[in-house]
């Protein structure tokens, strides 16, 4: 572990990326030629003071979660995610799991979706990155590892987890759940963990033992969502899909059709995401939750 030469790492990738790259406005005058600390610290969902510490070295270790949201922050490659991780003392994650790395070029395209909830999640259905109008819409990702951090887990076995949608489409989104998951499997091979995660299913929902044992495989790719939000009400959107190359990670994007109330929705919504944003307390250390209560994927 070597803290002092992962914050002048982090310092020297902060230096090379220009604002917009990020995502930012860079506005009428800055003085220096990257991302700012501050900058670096929302994008990342820590304090300032914490980054700050950490770049100078003297910060507490950093837990994979933080270092992997700086990896995503900075806009950092397979190879400097890796680094990062090694000088930090940590493992390097693995491809998949709420920690698995997002590609720039990814990330690149979600910054253009500004007017438009979107996210990057994996094939299993863990959050790896949102935007502000998803965080709006859904609410913030639960942190962490495990099976827990599975979207399409927690929908089998978390009551809470199906309020998002109206009760009479959960069968629907029960039967595209697993036909996806599935795929997701067999494209997965004999990863333990992934293994582990469909026997406890099994065990601890009959409704997905039942659908399991249809065979059904189906890749989502598009479907249509009805939405509950506490505020705007039912919100009825569209989701499109746009895989990695390998499948293992997707960007998803909600729109609404021309002439319908979600257009209007989704204008609110963008006030709303502002005002939550703006009130929202700053995250304090690596593995700090966030403010707001955890919601689910879409």
């Amino acid at each position: 572990m070597d803290l002092v030469e992962l914050g002048a790492f982090l310092k020297s990738r902060r230096d090379r990326i220009r604002p917009a790259d990020a995502g930012l406005n860079p506005g009428p005058r800055r003085r220096v030629p990257g991302l700012r600390r501050d900058e670096v610290a929302l994008l990342a969902g820590a304090s300032v003071d914490y980054y700050t510490e950490l770049e100078r070295g003297r910060g507490a270790q950093p837990s994979a979660q933080m270092l992997a949201a700086l990896a995503r922050a900075l806009r950092l490659t397979h190879d400097e995610r890796d680094y990062a991780f090694r000088l930090a003392g940590r493992p390097v994650p693995a491809e998949h799991g709420s920690t698995a790395h997002v590609e720039p070029g990814m990330l690149r395209l979600l910054d253009r979706l500004e007017s438009t909830p979107a996210m990057v999640i994996t094939d299993l259905h863990e959050v790896l990155f949102q935007n502000r109008l998803a965080r709006a819409l859904l609410g913030a990702a639960p942190l962490g590892r495990g099976p827990g951090a599975s979207f399409a887990y927690r929908w089998f076995t978390d009551p809470d987890s199906r309020r998002i949608y109206p009760e009479a489409d959960h069968p629907h989104h029960s039967q595209v759940f697993v036909a996806d998951l599935r795929a997701a499997v067999a494209r997965h091979g004999r990863d333990p963990e992934t293994t582990r995660m469909i026997a406890s299913l099994r065990r601890r929902s009959a409704e997905f033992a039942a659908l399991w044992d249809t065979g059904d495989v189906a890749v989502r790719r598009v479907d249509s969502k009805r939405i509950v939000h506490p505020t705007l009400g039912v919100v009825e959107l569209d989701c499109q899909n746009l895989q990695s190359e390998d499948g293992r990670q997707r960007l998803l994007w909600f729109s609404a059709q021309p002439g319908t109330p979600a257009v209007d929705q989704l204008e609110l919504l963008s006030v709303i995401g502002v005002q939550e944003f703006s009130a929202e307390d700053e995250v304090e250390g690596a593995a700090a939750e966030p403010s707001r209560p955890s919601r689910r994927e879409g």
